[in-house]
């Protein structure tokens, strides 16, 4: 066992067990939240241990998982919008909640905590794995990776903590 694998279980274990939390417990909202974390967490497993086993493939797989994750939370999203707008709170244009999110519609932090930490995740395993990597092609599919995992994470998430202002349905 390399160090790569080491870290690969280390962020599958707390990832895994921050998932399992989120789809057995709490409302409908946390449970796609969830969902979308387990894209965001399996990326970097799979960066990692195709560093790890020397495997250029798993990061094929990791690239099509950054792609179609988010897409299918914001399936998810789509399809359980009643459910989903029943579980958070909207604060109105002139709350305070509303104002501190800039003007968006306050949705709490449901949403934004584990974005955030899987977006820093997944960048610190991108910069790693392109370090080790080496200039190249290869290290051009990790940054695509990595933008793609970062970018629809945010973009789900967004949709998931209230949708976007001026989007029928969101």
């Amino acid at each position: 066992m390399n160090g790569w694998i080491l870290a690969a279980t280390v962020v599958l274990a707390g990832g895994g067990a921050a998932v399992l939390w989120g789809v057995t417990s709490g409302p409908m909202s946390r449970r796609v939240v969830a969902q979308n974390l387990a894209t965001s967490v399996a990326c970097p497993v799979l960066l990692l241990l195709a560093q790890g086993y020397d495997r250029p493939a798993y990061v094929d797989l990791a690239l099509l998982m950054a792609l179609l994750g988010p897409i299918g939370t914001l399936v998810f999203a789509r399809l359980l919008a009643v459910d989903l707008a029943g579980d958070r709170p909207r604060a109105g244009r002139g709350s305070p909640a509303c104002r501190a999110n800039g003007g968006a519609f306050a949705t709490g932090p449901a949403a934004w905590g584990p974005t955030w930490a899987a977006a820093a995740l997944g960048a610190v395993v991108v910069v790693a794995v392109c370090v080790a990597t080496g200039p190249g092609r290869a290290m051009v599919k990790l940054l695509v990776t990595g933008a793609l995992l970062i970018g629809g994470n945010v973009i789900a998430s967004r949709a998931l903590s209230g949708g976007f202002e001026g989007v029928r349905g969101g």
